[in-house]
């Protein structure tokens, strides 16, 4: 990625290895709180609001994984390798703690509150959103109410309905959907955004 002509940009998932995503120092970058993972690689803290080419951007990554019904198997457990062997046998949906699973995949309080404050010192208003999984309401219209709320989710109404907005993007699902007139879920389709605002500058 490093060796491409352009920058990436990305919000954080579910499935980071949260340990060294969290090794990098903080720097300020277009307004917000960033991660250089490489100078033209940069990720996007939570809770930060970003002015690119006079867009700007509300971001909050993290997601609560769906694929760990059966647990949360820890290396340091005396038990390890016959309860993986255990696990692998059964097929069982369950991922490992520091190699497959971090407990940073939900926020903190303070990346919430932060968030909120961040959003309050600007008046309560973005041109877009970047999160990876979808507010409480949003999620129950495309699953039919399958997904189970959580923290994360209901936070993230909270944010859809104080703030004004132009559009969302989320990720997460993996599908590629339209939800209404300003959500937006991204799986293997791009957007170009610069085409998206400008069908919907005037709104």
């Amino acid at each position: 990625m490093e060796t491409k002509p352009y920058t990436f940009l990305f919000a954080d998932g579910n499935h980071e290895n949260y340990d060294m995503l969290n090794s990098f120092p903080v720097s300020i970058w277009n307004g917000g709180k960033v991660h250089y993972i490489r100078k033209n690689v940069i990720h996007l803290m939570r809770g930060q609001i970003f002015d690119i080419d006079g867009v700007r951007f509300f971001i909050f990554g993290g997601a609560r994984s769906q694929d760990i019904r059966d647990g949360i198997l820890s290396m340091n457990d005396p038990d390890y390798k016959e309860k993986l062997a255990k696990l692998r046998r059964e097929q069982a949906l369950f991922r490992i703690d520091h190699l497959s699973w971090w407990k940073e995949e939900m926020p903190s309080e303070n990346e919430m509150k932060e968030g909120i404050d961040n959003l309050k010192k600007i008046g309560n208003e973005v041109d877009c959103i970047i999160t990876h999984c979808a507010p409480t309401s949003i999620q129950d219209v495309f699953s039919g109410g399958f997904f189970e709320h959580d923290a994360l989710t209901d936070y993230l109404e909270e944010i859809c309905q104080s703030i004004k907005f132009k559009t969302w993007f989320f990720g997460h699902y993996h599908e590629n959907k339209m939800i209404g007139q300003k959500f937006i879920m991204l799986y293997e389709m791009i957007v170009p955004l610069s085409d998206f605002f400008n069908q919907s500058s005037d709104n």
